[in-house]
């Protein structure tokens, strides 16, 4: 899989995924301390496993401990206080138990090859750990794929409207609980596959998709290829 990261979008192609509605997939979020994946750290990592009928199944969940502090403005969004983070343990721990967890099922996320992916490469390589060598879906892409004409921003917030779900019960800028939102709509998302008849994903030509926006974010354009 290769990406284009630009200033306001990214160009993604070379994704293929054979066999699309007998894989085996698991969810995953991450929260950090801010929005900057080439200098925040990661405080919460989550994953979920899909069930082979679609559903939720077991879940992993850490909180990370970060020697950067958790910015007012992220404590009050996560809920997670800089005091949580004094005895959690740290990334390096974490992640082979995520590794463990996850084994080599295809990783699904929500805006993760812009946020999550980038962080946890960086933070991988600063703790001297392997990164996963696991395919990788964004449900952006997914998305995207099926329909071509939709414009702007495929935010969590525009899937939830979308689909018309009620996303009330689901607890939101919280890994694990961002992962079971995510599992929703990415079981949406596959049964529309279903319905088209689709059972490969299958990406040649770059595919255009606008990033998220928060003000103050700003991150080089740069190339980049994953599994």
């Amino acid at each position: 899989m290769n990406i284009q990261m630009k200033e306001d979008h990214y160009l993604v192609r070379d994704i293929w995924i054979p066999d699309l509605h007998s894989q085996a997939f698991c969810i995953f979020d991450l929260e950090g301390t801010g929005i900057h994946t080439a200098e925040d750290d990661v405080i919460q990592m989550a994953a979920v496993r899909i069930n082979q009928d679609g559903e939720p199944g077991v879940s992993f969940s850490s909180l990370v401990h970060s020697h950067k502090p958790i910015p007012a403005f992220i404590e009050q969004l996560t809920g997670i206080r800089n005091e949580d983070l004094y005895e959690a343990t740290a990334f390096g721990a974490v992640y082979l138990e995520f590794l463990d967890f996850i084994q080599n099922r295809i990783l699904v996320t929500q805006a993760g090859y812009e946020y999550d992916l980038p962080l946890l490469r960086r933070q991988c390589e600063e703790n001297k750990v392997p990164f996963p060598g696991n395919k990788v879906l964004d449900i952006k892409v997914m998305f995207k794929a099926i329909h071509p004409d939709f414009e702007g921003i495929i935010s969590t917030d525009r899937l939830i409207g979308y689909y018309g779900i009620d996303a009330s019960a689901y607890k939101r800028h919280d890994a694990l609980g961002d992962c079971h939102l995510i599992a929703r709509l990415f079981n949406l998302i596959l049964s529309e596959y279903k319905q088209m008849n689709v059972h490969v994903l299958q990406v040649k030509e770059p595919l255009i998709i606008k990033r998220f926006r928060i003000e103050g974010m700003h991150t080089e354009p740069y190339e980049t290829e994953y599994p």
